[in-house]
């Protein structure tokens, strides 16, 4: 199985993992599990920070994705036509980016995020 997190599963499994449910940290846990975090979330979190919503240091970005052991999943031109091409069943770009590569690369989405549901991918819900 391939997961890809949202941005804010990954911020919690790195800090705050009392808040995913039991399943979804077992999943994330499995060995036979490839857990992606998207560039576009390294993206996100930077503007957060510079706007004082996010304290998170780009080392311990980095150190969270190494000690977890999960993959960077980079943005291609192809995640890029497919996200604009979404409806806009949600104005977050962010969140649209990350269901366009779930969607293409047959991941399935890690989130909280209701309004995600409307696109129809393949997700587990936190």
């Amino acid at each position: 199985m391939s997961l890809l997190l949202d941005t804010h599963v990954f911020l919690w499994w790195i800090g705050a993992p009392a808040r995913l449910s039991h399943e979804v940290r077992a999943a994330i846990a499995d060995p036979g599990t490839l857990v992606h975090v998207s560039a576009a979330s390294a993206w996100e979190i930077s503007i957060k920070r510079a706007l004082g919503r996010i304290d998170l240091r780009d080392e311990e970005f980095s150190y969270g994705m190494r000690e977890s052991g999960f993959a960077e999943l980079t943005v291609t031109a192809e995640h890029g036509l497919a996200a604009g091409a979404l409806l806009l069943h949600h104005r977050d770009p962010f969140d649209r980016m990350l269901v366009a590569q779930a969607t293409s690369e047959g991941m399935r989405l890690v989130t909280r995020d209701r309004a995600i549901a409307a696109y129809g991918v393949e997700t587990l819900w936190v």
